[in-house]
């Protein structure tokens, strides 16, 4: 059964309590980056590990989001500044122990590519904020596999 999250802004990007940032770089310019990151929301569950189905709602306002195993989150889009950052907060999941959830994108460019800059936001209670931050490693690997997934996709679709 979903819940409804608590509605955090971007500034929760830097006040939750629970905050995993990860970086990365790809060989395609931060334009084919963003675009596969808000323009191509349905193209998610080819690159980004975990993600079995993804739309964008409301006319990119917002997204739907299932995970492999069943996870699924109802989100809406607080930054989308083209080449540069793209931010969702979760409003509705059914995953246990989530308070608020914030996700966000920045993007650079790095030589002829782009350095990608993932965070990862949330509150939950003390054993939420204990499991996230024990699983940061497996999160770490997930996002670094995703990027070199996404790298791939972008190379195959003619990207430099």
């Amino acid at each position: 059964m979903a819940r409804r999250l608590r509605p955090v802004e971007l500034d929760f990007v830097e006040s939750a309590p629970l905050r995993l940032v990860f970086a990365a770089e790809v060989a395609a310019p931060p334009k084919a980056v963003y675009a596969a990151l808000a323009d191509d929301v349905a193209g998610w569950s080819s690159w980004f590990t975990g993600v079995s189905q993804s739309a964008s709602t409301e006319g990119g306002r917002g997204r739907e989001v299932r995970l492999a195993g069943g996870t699924r989150f109802t989100e809406t889009v607080l930054a989308a500044e083209p080449d540069a950052h793209y931010a969702y907060r979760v409003d509705t999941t059914n995953a246990p122990g989530l308070r608020a959830l914030l996700e966000d994108w920045r993007l650079a460019s790095a030589g002829d590519g782009t350095r990608l800059r993932w965070t990862f936001a949330a509150d939950g209670p003390a054993p939420f904020r204990l499991v996230m931050t024990l699983a940061r490693p497996g999160l770490g690997r997930a996002f670094r596999e995703s990027v070199r997934a996404l790298d791939r996709r972008l190379a195959a679709m003619g990207e430099p």
